[in-house]
């Protein structure tokens, strides 16, 4: 009876297992000596039942291996469980794969050429090592729903870049790492539904995942590991940027569940928004949900953007601020956490933290906890400069050598139900200046300390 279960079950995956066209069978050594360039195009040129795969080895190229999916068909792509390396040698992308999707997510816009050949591209368990300055990972361009998952690249200059125009595109569980460049660049490219979930995208120069213009609605960033994507020496680089500074449109997106962090660069962010100023309603409707964002010189910079909401997340340690808003309007800053946790600020470290809201109206600072605030009699755990209707209420400000609250000329101001407790005898709870008209400060406490009040056209009330 045994061997006849046995018998059946052989029977019935010799029947049903879908045969690999295997690169060494088409004269690929993966040896890491030979130019296995030509022998991949052969092995592609010949899948059959649309399933590429590199067994356990160090195959080199020196040029793109170009993948047309219109011609190849459905097509994934297999390292064998991690164990093959493609090594570029070459510039460009290791692989570049383009399909001929022009539409849009709707399903009749979708052509029978995409869903019959182009759909759903994979590519699984490869490692991409670039050994040449101008190496790319892979480029993706005009694909329906493809897929990335489980992959390593590394010493590449971009990681995973997307061009042109993408749809329902999926990259989980990856890991990039040690780029020159941005880990996943989408350049100047128009995607509706677009996750990145589950990866680990680390020590790339310029940034992790960077955003440069393009058209980008539904964007999901969650649970992902982004860390140290800077140099100390590169200016304005971020861990996550979003950079509309010379036009585009991104809105409708998360980031969630993620740990965000760095180490110190010159202007840098570990969430960096940068909208068009002539056209800021072009980058909003974000929520950030959930992350832990540290050890940077801004931990969230917005400019020139709309309709943003951060909740719930947890700061600690920025060098110059936790938050920063210029230029922006209706943004929701709630429940979030700056913690001062002795462990993160040995004797050495010096970093002032806190808030700054500039030149932005219709904001919420509402029940957060903000502790440690460093800086000196300049400096305050919320600075608020010329803005239009913000209000801050219900939080607990604990400054370590900074005053509570700054304010200067904002009209329609409300200050309500915080609690400021001053530790250093040099500074005051709070300090408004300037044209304030329509404001209110009402029902905080501040034991020890005062309100300095020089502004015009605001009430105090206990």
């Amino acid at each position: 009876m045994k061997f006849k279960w046995f018998l059946l079950v052989g029977l019935f995956f010799c029947f049903t297992t879908t045969h690999a066209t295997n690169v060494k069978d088409y004269g690929a050594k993966g040896n890491g000596v030979q130019d296995d360039t030509d022998a991949i195009i052969r092995a592609l040129k010949s899948v059959e039942d649309g399933y590429l795969e590199f067994p356990k080895g160090r195959y080199r190229i020196t040029r793109t291996i170009e993948i047309l999916l219109s011609e190849s068909g459905p097509l994934g792509i297999t390292g064998g469980l991690g164990s093959a390396t493609v090594i570029m040698e070459g510039k460009g992308p290791a692989f570049r794969i383009r399909g001929s999707h022009q539409g849009s997510a709707l399903p009749a816009s979708v052509s029978s050429q995409v869903w019959d050949n182009e759909r759903m591209f994979t590519m699984q368990q490869i490692e991409i090592l670039g050994m040449h300055p101008e190496a790319d990972g892979l480029e993706l361009s005009g694909l329906m729903q493809p897929v990335i998952r489980e992959c390593l690249i590394r010493k590449v200059r971009h990681g995973i870049l997307l061009t042109h125009r993408n749809r329902n595109v999926i990259l989980e569980g990856n890991h990039i790492y040690d780029c020159t460049g941005v880990g996943v660049f989408l350049d100047q490219v128009n995607i509706h539904q677009m996750i990145i979930s589950h990866s680990h995208i680390s020590y790339c120069q310029e940034a992790g995942i960077k955003v440069l213009g393009g058209e980008i609605r539904n964007f999901q960033i969650t649970g992902n590991d982004i860390e140290y994507n800077c140099l100390p020496e590169k200016s304005n680089s971020a861990d996550l940027y979003i950079d509309l500074s010379e036009g585009g449109s991104v809105r409708e997106g998360t980031i969630s569940g993620n740990t965000i962090q760095a180490i110190e660069s010159s202007n840098g962010a570990n969430i960096r928004f940068t909208g068009d100023p002539k056209q800021p309603h072009k980058l909003g409707l974000w929520s950030i949900t959930g992350n832990h964002i540290s050890n940077q010189y801004i931990g969230i910079w917005l400019e020139h953007a709309r309709g943003i909401s951060i909740l719930g997340n947890t700061f600690v340690r920025a060098y110059y601020k936790h938050f920063v808003v210029k230029n922006s309007q209706n943004v929701t800053f709630g429940g979030n956490v700056i913690d001062h946790n002795p462990d993160y600020f040995p004797p050495n470290v010096k970093a002032i933290g806190g808030i700054l809201i500039e030149g932005s109206e219709r904001l919420l600072l509402d029940d957060n906890i903000i502790e440690g605030v460093a800086g000196g009699v300049e400096d305050a755990a919320i600075q608020l400069r010329s803005s239009r209707n913000v209000s801050v209420t219900n939080c607990h400000i604990r400054p370590l050598q900074a005053n509570g609250i700054i304010v200067n000329d904002c009209q329609g101001l409300s200050i309500v139900g915080n609690t400021i407790e001053i530790i250093d005898k040099m500074v005051v709870a709070m300090s408004i200046k300037g044209d304030c008209s329509a404001s209110l400060v009402r029902g905080n406490r501040h034991p020890n300390s005062k309100i300095v009040n020089r502004a015009k056209g605001v009430q105090i009330r206990k």
